[in-house]
């Protein structure tokens, strides 16, 4: 008999219930205040909506030194019948060692039966094969440090929406951005832009993050690598991360569908070398106004 998307969202309940008697102290286990009413209310009547996809965080020390490794877990509205999207990342781990070790997590966890709940045993698999990975790191930092100072590279994404307006989501835009050490901006309104900028493996799990769990009308317009032997600071255009208004015009009324000034918005985008991007964003070339 097949199993219900209610049967597996019952059961992403109680997984939850463990895992918050398993990690009982304050910033341990975070995720959206709303996110298990959601559920509950979907559940009370399946004939609504299907509620935002669960998706949590996982604090955890690992080792005797106690190093922070974060594991970041979303969960599908059928799992257990199918895979979690689980990701292990620490400040402690290099690009390729933070890769290596969550291609291992994928392939462990897709060894075990479907249908089964799995989060636990994923938290259970990085405290024990996340400390070979650390110490291959240290390795690794100790014979560089003996050797050529090592080419980094500055990642920047140019991401276009066709509006940004909510409030909770422009606050989770600015807070992954500082979280990950990125620098740009947010262009609220309609349409709405984001640059980011810095490592690669923090601009892509900022893209990662913001799209989750429902954003759809979004996507990646340009990607810029630049490769320097020195810091990658000195090649960043924006020395924040800030939310960008400008002056709006149209209907402020119940949709709230105003468009940003785009003229304002090229004129901002010239003060930080960057003006090009504005044809590769909206398809014309950008002229200011004479006024």
């Amino acid at each position: 008999m097949a199993v219900t998307v209610k049967e597996c969202l019952e059961l992403q309940l109680l997984e939850v219930e463990m895992l918050l008697s398993m990690f009982p102290k304050r910033g341990e286990f975070s995720l959206d205040a709303d996110a298990v009413p959601s559920i509950q209310r979907y559940l009370r009547n399946a004939e609504g909506a299907l509620p935002p996809q669960l998706e949590y965080r996982i604090a955890l020390d690992v080792g005797e030194a106690k190093v922070k490794v974060e594991l970041q877990v979303l969960l599908p509205h059928m799992y257990p019948q199918v895979a979690p999207q689980l990701f292990a990342r620490s400040d402690a781990l290099h690009r390729q060692q933070q890769l290596q070790l969550n291609t291992r997590l994928k392939s462990h966890i897709g060894s075990l039966d479907p249908g089964d709940l799995c989060v636990c045993e994923a938290v259970q698999w990085v405290k024990d094969n996340t400390l070979p990975f650390l110490e291959n790191c240290q390795a690794s930092s100790e014979c560089a440090s003996k050797e050529v100072r090592v080419k980094e590279m500055l990642h920047r994404m140019w991401i276009y929406s066709h509006h940004i307006y909510r409030q909770e989501l422009r606050k989770k835009i600015l807070d992954c951005a500082k979280k990950l050490n990125l620098t740009g901006f947010c262009l609220t309104g309609k349409p709405g832009v984001i640059c980011v900028e810095g490592l690669q493996e923090n601009c892509e799990e900022f893209w990662r993050v913001i799209r989750y769990p429902n954003w759809k009308h979004i996507s990646c317009k340009h990607v810029e690598n630049i490769e320097t032997e020195g810091s990658i600071d000195n090649l960043r255009l924006f020395h924040s991360f800030e939310d960008l208004q400008f002056q709006a015009h149209g209907d402020y009324g119940l949709r709230n569908d105003y468009h940003m000034d785009l003229g304002q918005f090229l004129e901002f985008l010239k003060q930080h070398q960057s003006g090009h991007i504005f044809q590769i964003l909206f398809g014309v070339e950008g002229k200011l106004s004479d006024n």
